[in-house]
């Protein structure tokens, strides 16, 4: 593993070592698969990882205003991983997608006429999103799984390719971007991938689910003000797992480490799945609102509890009906 610009580059194995070993408080419930189109395989030397990983937080921090840069790893042509973005932060990568997600770019143009995909990356690729559905305890379908193709530029609602997308991850991304390409040719892998793991990461019982309210919120050692701080603070709008509740309130939210927050400064969430086909969220609590978002079918998200009628979607502030949402219990 190499250290240089802030950022880690590591091998595919090294990846999965390092990734079991970390503890990532933020709840992540999606895995997000692009393409970078540019840089392509054309900027690739072989050895400049680092310098085309700065490039593209320049540009993003730069050119888009953004306060880093947008994806938590890039995977580039040779197969290396090497970290943007730190894994307690939503990414900056599918417009109205990003909270609960972990965004990956795979450096290349993937596009028809486009960069080949190399072997070592295509099983880097496979590779890693395993370790992150092993890690987070993801299913492997298309609501875990999900392509930037999917969704409808500048409104982020789900329309699995129809009209105003972009084609990233590219047309020829694993056999194609469609939903039906990433079921017959990148997911079977994944799944073979994950099988190959074994038992890695195994999930304590989850209590509950917190967002945090205030704009920073430390991490500690223990249940009080006056321990150490364990590790880098929270930002507002983290949804996080709790495993114990100390007597004065402070959640433990890390199920090997004793990482502890306070509970004054977070509210309750509840995990859903979408039950209906297709529902539709709008901008206030109730039909007269305008619409905002469709959601799919066994699609995951956090909501707010209001009134046992409409729910406010985490992050987003939508609101949706609870005749469209199933609970998940863990």
């Amino acid at each position: 593993m190499e250290k240089k610009f802030g950022f880690y580059k590591m091998d595919v194995s090294e990846f999965k070592d390092y990734f079991f070993e970390i503890k990532v408080a933020r709840t992540v419930l999606s895995i997000q698969e692009h393409h970078t189109w540019k840089p392509s395989y054309a900027t690739f030397n072989g050895n400049n990882h680092f310098e085309l990983q700065r490039n593209m937080k320049d540009y993003h921090v730069h050119h888009n205003g953004w306060s880093d840069i947008g994806q938590h790893i890039t995977i580039f042509p040779d197969g290396d991983i090497v970290t943007g973005r730190s894994f307690e932060r939503s990414p900056a990568c599918i417009f109205g997608q990003n909270s609960n997600a972990f965004c990956i770019e795979n450096l290349g143009n993937f596009d028809a006429g486009g960069d080949v995909m190399r072997p070592e990356q295509s099983e880097s690729i496979v590779q890693v999103t395993a370790v992150l559905c092993k890690k987070f305890g993801l299913p492997i379908n298309t609501n875990s799984i999900v392509y930037h193709h999917w969704f409808r530029l500048g409104t982020g609602q789900r329309n699995n390719g129809s009209g105003g997308n972009k084609s990233c991850p590219g047309t020829q991304f694993f056999g194609g971007n469609k939903v039906s390409d990433c079921e017959a040719h990148f997911l079977p892998k994944v799944r073979q991938a994950y099988d190959n793991l074994g038992n890695l990461s195994v999930h304590s019982t989850i209590i509950k689910y917190v967002s945090v309210s205030s704009a920073k919120l430390n991490v500690r050692t223990g249940p009080h003000y006056t321990r150490p701080i364990a590790r880098s603070p929270l930002s507002r709008g983290v949804v996080v797992r709790v495993f114990d509740i100390a007597n004065n309130g402070w959640l433990k939210i890390s199920s090997k480490e004793e990482h502890w927050i306070s509970g004054k400064f977070n509210s309750e969430v509840k995990k859903v799945l979408i039950r209906s086909n297709k529902a539709v969220s709008r901008l206030g609590p109730g039909t007269e609102f305008q619409r905002s978002t469709i959601y799919s079918k066994d699609e995951e998200l956090f909501v707010h509890e209001l009134d046992g009628t409409w729910y406010r979607a985490n992050m987003t502030g939508d609101w949706i009906k609870r005749t469209d949402l199933s609970f998940v219990t863990n």
